[in-house]
């Protein structure tokens, strides 16, 4: 595979083209560790795209993004909003899992600004391949990946805002936080303003049809 610039992939025009550049990327250290690079998936023109931190240990195995224990949850919560993951783009801002060894366990690591920056590129060609008309960011690292710049999700969860280039941006909790919440009541409550979230997001788009 030619090597990948730091311009960008301009010469990427399609989405399998794109997972063979991910997948040879060298442009940070998490590669060395990971099992594979975990490429977005679902359909090319989806109106939807939804961008989550980056691969956990089953994504990691397996290939493909929000397999594990927080993409049952994603699933739930896009099935309790009346969405449809088979016509989402569903993808990470981090393409590789970064993690520290526990025993036998991969335990996951969050990936720092410089990680980000380095992987915006492969985040930047799916958005110009996909063309979604709405990006849904699971959490403060996609924020970061998506803004270039750390945004506080309290302050803009829940609202449509335009991104630099124009794309417009809601906000929410990745699935992962809801998983962490202990207390029965308290999970039920944060998973149905997930789904809230993802609501307003469907309204977005169809006032806009």
């Amino acid at each position: 595979m030619a090597p990948v610039s730091d311009e960008g992939p301009a010469s990427i025009r399609s989405l399998k083209a794109l997972r063979g550049a991910e997948e040879g990327c060298t442009r940070c250290p998490l590669f060395r560790n990971a099992t594979q690079a975990v490429p977005g998936t679902g359909a090319a023109r989806a109106a939807i795209m939804l961008v989550g931190e980056q691969p956990g240990d089953q994504e990691d195995r397996q290939g493909k993004p929000f397999v594990g224990p927080a993409g049952r949850v994603l699933d739930e919560a896009l099935d309790a909003a009346g969405i449809a993951r088979r016509d989402c783009f569903v993808t990470n801002a981090v393409k590789h899992f970064k993690f520290e060894p526990r025993g036998k366990r991969r335990l996951h690591k969050r990936p720092g600004a410089y990680e980000v920056d380095r992987c915006h590129l492969w985040l930047e060609t799916e958005i110009r391949l996909v063309k979604p008309r709405l990006i849904v960011a699971l959490g403060a690292t996609a924020v970061r990946g998506l803004c270039g710049k750390p945004l506080a999700i309290g302050k803009i969860r829940g609202h449509v805002i335009a991104l630099p280039d124009q794309h417009r941006m809601l906000a929410t909790v990745h699935p992962s936080y809801i998983l962490r919440i202990r207390d029965d009541g308290d999970r039920h409550a944060q998973f149905q303003a997930f789904v809230g979230d993802l609501k307003v997001g469907v309204r977005s788009l169809n006032r806009t049809a």
